[in-house]
Formats: structure tokens, sequence, C-alpha cells
């Protein structure tokens, strides 16, 4: 049994990813009954509450089924969420911006801090337009973005447009070519900020991944942080065979240092 701590994690969710993981590894298979709201209650010392809203988290997810009066089994065939279509970084962005609704919550002119500054190779105290935003669907907040771009490409940057466009495209309407982007990839837990805009408790887990894009001509344009919730959200990557031993589809790093001998 998964021990539920009290942790910046709500007991409901802890609860909700136990038996998530027990479905998505076959533990429990489709169509199995779960126990009893009251046996699981007792099982992790939990109130009934906090089991029923771990399992109607379960069953928005489509993980489950709750039939009156018989009881909550496992859904036939969602055991494993469904891969979605190879798609270009464009291709994702723009699906994302159709899906989404997005809300501008600081959009000002900041000096850039100093790992914004060596990142967009700006002078020191140099300005650089900042954006905060929160992307949603229809019931909960997806993401919070935030976004450095070099003044001398603010100008389409107002909240209208960051409404309407994604970040990329205002850049390329501005006469930015994209080239490459240099992605990490990261865990963090969640300040007050965004604990407050992504609706979960301080401390929560959060998926963190850092975007640097570069114009073709190797110059910085942008560095984008993405900021979600892994209950929410995951990262997908496709690589061709031909490109599986490179080092551009991504690199493990370790910051450990290194044991004296």
């Amino acid at each position: 049994m998964a021990a539920l701590t009290a942790s910046g994690m709500p007991l409901h969710r802890q609860l909700y990813l136990v038996l998530r993981d027990q479905i998505a590894r076959g533990g429990l298979a489709p169509g199995a009954a779960l126990p009893s709201e009251q046996a699981l209650g007792d099982l992790y010392d939990v109130s009934r509450i906090t089991v029923r809203r771990a399992l109607q988290d379960l069953s928005d997810g489509r993980y489950v089924v709750r039939r009156h009066g018989l009881g909550t089994f496992v859904a036939e065939g969602t055991s494993e969420p469904a891969r979605p279509h190879p798609q270009s970084v464009k291709g994702a962005l723009q699906r994302t911006q159709l899906e989404t609704t997005v809300e501008v919550v600081e959009l000002e002119s900041r000096v850039a801090p100093v790992r914004v500054a060596e990142a967009l190779n700006l002078d020191a105290a140099s300005a650089a337009m900042y954006i905060l935003r929160v992307r949603s669907n229809d019931r909960e907040p997806l993401m919070v973005t935030e976004a450095w771009v070099p003044m001398r490409f603010s100008e389409p940057l107002t909240e209208a447009n960051l409404r309407r466009h994604a970040l990329y495209e205002l850049l390329e309407q501005n006469g930015v070519v994209l080239g490459r982007v240099l992605q990490e990839v990261t865990a963090e837990i969640a300040d007050p900020v965004r604990a407050r805009l992504l609706r979960v408790d301080i401390g929560s887990a959060l998926l963190r991944i850092d975007r640097l894009a570069y114009d073709v001509g190797s110059d910085p344009v942008q560095l984008l942080t993405i900021y979600a919730t892994p209950e929410r959200s995951r990262i997908l990557t496709d690589v061709p065979a031909t490109d599986i031993d490179t080092a551009a589809t991504g690199v493990l790093a370790h910051d450990v240092a290194a044991r004296r001998t």
C-alpha cells in the first residue's frame, strides 16, 4: 500500500494518483471493481469525502465508471492515455492555441534578471518584455507561462494580441525567422504565485520546461518557461530511429558534484 502523507498535495489527489497508477500498470484490470468507498478509506486511512473526490477525478479522467448502487469499475480500454499523433512543434503550439483560452496576467518592461540577460545576450541592467500568462481549458488551468523577449521585438506584444496569438506567431510578424529551440525539462515546487494561478497547493510538484528560442542567425529571441502540474499534463517525445542516438534528441544531465577519490 502506498502511504498518503500530509504533504503539499491534497490527500484526494494523492489517492487519485495511487489508484490511477494501479490502473495504468494493470494492477486493476479493465472491468474490475474497485474496493468500496469505506474499504478505500480504511485502507488508506482517509475520510470518505477524500475517497469520493479521488473517485470523481478518476471518473472525470475516464479511468473508471461509477454505477449507482453497484460501485466503481475500471473503464474498459482506458488504462493508458490516448497517444496523440506525431506533429511538429508549431503544429502542437497551434493546437494548444485553438483548444485553450489565455489570460494575460502581467505584461510589462522589466530589467532582466541575470540569468535572463545571459540567455538573451543582453547587457547587464537591460530591459526586456516580461509576459505572464495562464492557459486554461473549459474547466481548469493547464499551464502558466513566463516569457522574456528583447525589447526590439516588443511592438506586437499587446494584451489583445497575446490573447489571440501564440508568442512565436507575433515574433514572426515582427520579422523573426525561427531557427532552433533549446529545451530543458526539470521539476519545481509551486510557489505562492504559481500555486494560485494553477489552483494547487503551495509546495505541490510542477513540471518545468525552459525553452530558449533562436532565429536562423543563432541570436536568442525568446526565453519561455512553462509550468504545469503532472496530474493534468505530460511531456511527449517522438524521435525517429535515425536520430535516436544523437545529442539533439536530448541528454540526461545530472547536477551532482563529482566524487573525490
